[in-house]
């Protein structure tokens, strides 16, 4: 399976949807994705886009994703942050992800940002072992926290 890797376009966005939602089942939360195809156009190709991304093309169809955005850290500086690199499951063992990794890699030098980060689940182990033959560093100290829009608004009243 030979996928070409090019920069994700306004049409991909259905295509690209959908990988996140079999990405959800996956992680076993597939009711949390509430993000809907026109806040994606809009967050990608709209007026102010804060994501970059790219997709996997075999034979015309999309089988995998990668999704960046531009992070600040008052220690590094301009960072890149890799929100998913998706590649659908008939897709995997073919090297996509590696694609997509180092278009995401290749990228970060371009922006001149002094790194790259992401989040992977502790129990995903075949994500793990992917991003262990990049080298990857894992931080045991910092926790996660969020808040949702509904937590924000009563802080915010």
């Amino acid at each position: 399976m030979n996928a070409a890797i090019r920069k994700a376009e306004e049409q991909d966005v259905p295509a690209m949807l959908a990988l996140v939602k079999e990405l959800a089942v996956f992680e076993r939360a597939p009711n949390e994705v509430t993000v809907t195809e026109e806040h994606m156009l809009d967050a990608g190709f709209g007026k102010d886009p804060v994501w970059v991304g790219w997709v996997a093309e075999v034979d015309g169809d999309i089988v995998g994703m990668a999704v960046c955005y531009e992070r600040y850290s008052t220690w590094k500086g301009r960072r890149l942050y890799l929100e998913d690199i998706i590649v659908t499951e008939r897709a995997r063992g073919h090297r996509i992800g590696e694609k997509l990794f180092k278009q995401c890699a290749a990228y970060a030098v371009e922006q001149n940002y002094s790194g790259m980060l992401w989040q992977v689940l502790d129990w995903n182990v075949d994500a793990i072992r992917f991003y262990d033959r990049f080298g990857a560093l894992y931080s045991k100290e910092w926790l996660n926290g969020s808040l949702e829009l509904e937590q924000l608004k009563k802080i915010a009243s």
